[in-house]
């Protein structure tokens, strides 16, 4: 009976400490909260300090300055600044900032067939489906209820008639606000969305999505609408930062001029990032491209630009073994006011 109530007692005190060790976790971890939500707006503040200063006397923004990880340039202002494993109070954060700007606006190209067309085609989707899904997006975006020619039941009365877990819900009839809208539309099915690139291995793939109904017709595109589009970049792609595909969304730019592009821009090295870069300071320096003619230099100067207005900016905030990821969009109104948009963390 004595060794039984000893057990007894051994296992309730384990099972208290066990508790007690799980309360004191969570009470530091809760006084940790603060602390971490500061780093994380310490992050975001260093990187408009970081793009404001970039923004000084330049006329461009490019992938070898300091905000994009690049080496910056030669008596660079930025020289002494980090962006990785700074160090503050308990902890330290990391900032990564990525341009809007070289992506397409989806909201814009929605309205543009053919940039639409252009995009499905680069991403490899069936001819035959190509009007239909534009129709579709357009059928999202615009303000009524009515089919756009060449569409085949891509209004509310398609979307009211789906069974849960796929809806139903309405047409947005509205801007896309969010470039995960995509996935609610007819036709658009999530590896069309997210293609083969990197985003495709950290984006959340398991989405619920009626338009692909079993895993026999699932089918891989080698670009995805991720990679070329977003929705709160300006009109003006950066010439300096777009990758190929993106520069190939423009009809009458194929993969080699647009990677002629990328190798000029890239400098003797051919690696985008370091000091030997040549980035493109004004849209006219273009002419040194080649296969550049002076209409393609028409054509680029009403859909580029050599600078960007938006910016995702992430960082990493660390105190001991407890991480929180935090976000934010910022704008830059003018060459040294950059201004949060809106800031969320997960």
């Amino acid at each position: 009976m004595v060794m039984l109530i000893i057990v007894v007692f051994a296992m309730l005190a384990a099972g208290l400490a066990y508790s007690m060790k799980v309360e004191t976790k969570l009470a530091r971890n809760s006084s940790w909260d603060t602390e971490l939500e500061w780093l994380g707006r310490s992050g975001i503040e260093l990187s408009k300090y970081v793009l404001s200063q970039s923004g000084r006397g330049g006329q461009y923004d490019a992938l070898n300055q300091v905000w994009a990880g690049g080496t910056g340039e030669t008596n660079d202002a930025l020289a002494d600044i980090t962006l990785t494993d700074y160090e503050l109070g308990h902890g330290k954060f990391s900032v990564k900032i990525v341009d809007c700007d070289r992506k397409f606006n989806i909201n814009m190209a929605a309205t543009s067939p053919d940039i639409m067309n252009q995009a499905l085609i680069l991403m490899g989707v069936d001819a035959t489906e190509v009007p239909h899904i534009v129709a579709a997006v357009q059928d999202w975006i615009d303000r009524d209820d009515n089919v756009t020619a060449g569409g085949q039941d891509t209004e509310s009365s398609y979307y009211m008639g789906l069974r849960p877990p796929f809806g139903p819900y309405r047409a947005k009839n509205g801007p896309i606000d969010d470039i995960y809208e995509l996935l609610r539309i007819k036709y658009i099915t999530p590896e069309m969305f997210f293609g083969s690139g990197a985003g495709a291995s950290t984006s959340p793939m398991r989405v619920i999505n009626a338009n692909r109904h079993n895993q026999e017709e699932v089918r891989t595109y080698p670009v995805g609408f991720l990679d070329l589009f977003t929705t709160v970049s300006s009109r003006f792609i950066n010439i300096n930062t777009a990758s190929a595909n993106v520069l190939q969304l423009i009809p009458d730019v194929d993969g080699n001029l647009a990677q002629a592009i990328i190798t000029t821009r890239a400098g003797p090295d051919g690696v985008e990032g370091n000091e030997d870069d040549m980035p493109f300071r004004s849209l006219g320096e273009l002419s040194n491209v080649p296969g550049m003619t002076a209409q393609l230099s028409q054509l680029f100067a009403r859909n580029f630009a050599t600078r960007s207005s938006t910016f995702e900016v992430t960082v990493e905030a660390t105190i001991g073994t407890y991480s929180r990821t935090y976000h934010a969009m910022v704008r830059r109104v003018n060459q040294q006011q950059i201004v949060t948009l809106f800031m969320w963390w997960n």
